[in-house]
């Protein structure tokens, strides 16, 4: 063999072994790359803003870890103990420095944004408000794993912020009545997802949910029209007192809704002189009818603003929803008081006179220092002008598309995004009773294809609002089917403020994080058609 020939070999030789000691170095970097980041399972859905992983573990092996904050009494700390640390007891500590885990405020951060910070050593917990705080707790609470007993945290620094401000799981309890433990479950829930605020049906043609201690006959009556399964009950005031106070706990607003003049078939059984003609009507088992508050009389106008006063001292939230959704306006057109009021306000007919009517409403609550919630609905026309308190909900994109929210946005009003297609979670993955092919919609249509997430910027968007209406009884055994896994898409599009990642990445990530969730209580319905 010649010389040059050995060379060549030996030369080819050479750089196989460095290749290979290239790739083994590799290897090691991959490993330990993985070895010391959270695994999929490991990552929070909605997905935190930023992730830099670094190496190690925390074991939290201390019976009784010291956990330094500030506030001693504040909800996020019994949180973080039940629902991160388990059975582990701790100590509260007056130093920082000497603490294993700590709650530490800072103003320089937004409302409701955090940052954890997760060595091998400790924990920091860095926020602003009790918002910052609870969310970092609900992160934690996906990133622990047990091991051998422990609670163990992978090291990472994560830093937090919300893309939207209002973030919102809207529950029909009107149609269906649901028990105060299951209200309190999907109170839970909103928090875990990083939402901030729960939309409470609560008035509605199938029941009057709300105890008002002025009218009780609008619970000794409406509360039990329905004759269907879990359609009698109501919530007393004691009992919305424990809700609401539980629910702020949690970061969580209750916006409660009180629907006028549509959708009130179970009040008007209770008070017939509150509809049009004053006598006997009948309720739907499905669907509305033209039975409304009868807006032509002072007692009706009266009546509603009394139920208000009592509503307000109920319910802290700045906001207050008065649905206007589905009014049919038949009994307006032949009203005498109705047609009176159109005439004396020189109003341009029925449509004017509902916004006439919400007018007086939000005024309202406008000197109570509070807002007015709209459905969509009352800004399919233009007309009698709605004061400046008010904030509209768009919702019906299967049947005027973004008309809602273009004729919003063009009047100066603050919109709140909840479009049908598809933020409505009682839409189910296939068709079921009264939902055809065309009301159905699976975890890639809505995280792809959400009008809601979709829209352009606009500082009068002020955020999102998921859905689930109990239509055709959706008893609370079937409500976690038609939620998960597709809020989890919901609950991304709201919190993240990234690009989302492709459709196959989420989707997978949430079939790992499926038992996680079941273990919480969360039961997942199918995914996909």
């Amino acid at each position: 063999m010649s010389s040059g020939r050995k060379n060549t070999i030996l030369l080819k030789t050479q750089n196989v072994k460095q290749t290979l000691k290239l790739m083994r170095h590799l290897m090691i970097i991959i490993f330990l790359f993985f070895y010391t980041r959270p695994s999929v399972a490991q990552l929070p859905i909605p997905t935190p803003e930023k992730i830099q992983s670094t190496q190690g573990t925390f074991h939290l092996k201390d019976k009784y870890p010291t956990v330094y904050v500030v506030d001693k009494s504040a909800p996020y700390l019994e949180l973080f103990q039940k629902e991160v640390l388990h059975t582990t007891s701790i100590r509260l500590s007056n130093q920082k420095q000497k603490a294993t885990i700590s709650f530490i405020s800072d103003s320089s951060l937004p409302s409701e944004s955090y940052k954890i910070h997760i060595t091998q050593k400790h924990i920091e917990i860095h926020a602003k408000d009790k918002g910052g705080f609870i969310y970092a707790v609900q992160t934690l609470r996906q990133w622990v794993s047990m091991e051998q007993g422990h609670p163990t945290f992978a090291c990472a620094d994560i830093t937090d912020s919300p893309r939207l401000n209002w973030r919102c799981f809207m529950l029909d309890s009107g149609r269906q009545f649901q028990k105060v433990p299951t209200i309190k479950k999907y109170i839970d829930m909103a928090s875990l997802l990083k939402m901030n605020r729960f939309h409470w049906h609560l008035t509605e043609g199938l029941g009057w949910r709300i105890e008002i201690k002025r009218y009780p006959e609008l619970t000794r009556t409406g509360a039990f029209v329905g004759k269907g399964t879990e359609q009698q009950g109501y919530y007393s005031q004691e009992d919305i007192r424990e809700i609401v106070k539980y629910a702020v706990d949690r970061n969580i607003t209750i916006v409660p809704e009180i629907d006028m003049p549509g959708h009130a078939e179970a009040a008007l059984s209770a008070y017939p002189e509150l509809g049009c003609f004053g006598t006997p009507i009948e309720v739907p088992e499905n669907g509305f009818t033209q039975n409304i508050f009868c807006a032509g009389k002072e007692n009706t106008i009266a009546f509603l603003k009394n139920v208000l006063d009592e509503v307000c001292e109920l319910f802290p939230s700045t906001y207050i929803h008065l649905g206007g959704d589905e009014a049919l306006k038949g009994n307006w057109d032949k009203c005498p008081d109705c047609q009176q009021t159109i005439k004396k306000e020189k109003l341009k007919g029925s449509h004017d006179l509902q916004l006439w009517f919400s007018s007086q409403m939000a005024d309202y609550l406008k000197a109570k220092g509070r807002k007015a919630i709209f459905w969509g609905d009352i800004v399919y026309e233009d007309g009698y002008p709605l004061p400046d308190n008010i904030v509209i909900q768009w919702w019906n994109w299967r049947g005027h598309k973004d008309l809602a929210l273009k004729n919003a946005i063009r009047n100066g009003y603050p919109v709140i995004c909840s479009t049908n297609c598809y933020m409505y979670l009682n839409f189910p993955v296939t068709p079921w009773k009264g939902y055809d092919k065309n009301r159905t919609f699976d975890l890639k249509d809505v995280y792809l294809h959400n009008p809601s997430y979709k829209t352009e910027e606009n500082p009068l968007i002020i955020g999102m609002t998921c859905a689930l209406w109990t239509d055709y009884g959706v008893t609370e055994n079937m409500i976690d089917n038609r939620l998960f896994p597709r809020i989890l898409a919901i609950a991304e599009q709201m919190w993240y403020k990234g690009e989302l990642c492709s459709f196959d990445t989420f989707y997978n990530n949430v079939l790992q994080k499926k038992n996680w969730f079941n273990n919480q209580g969360f039961q997942f319905g199918p995914a996909l058609k």
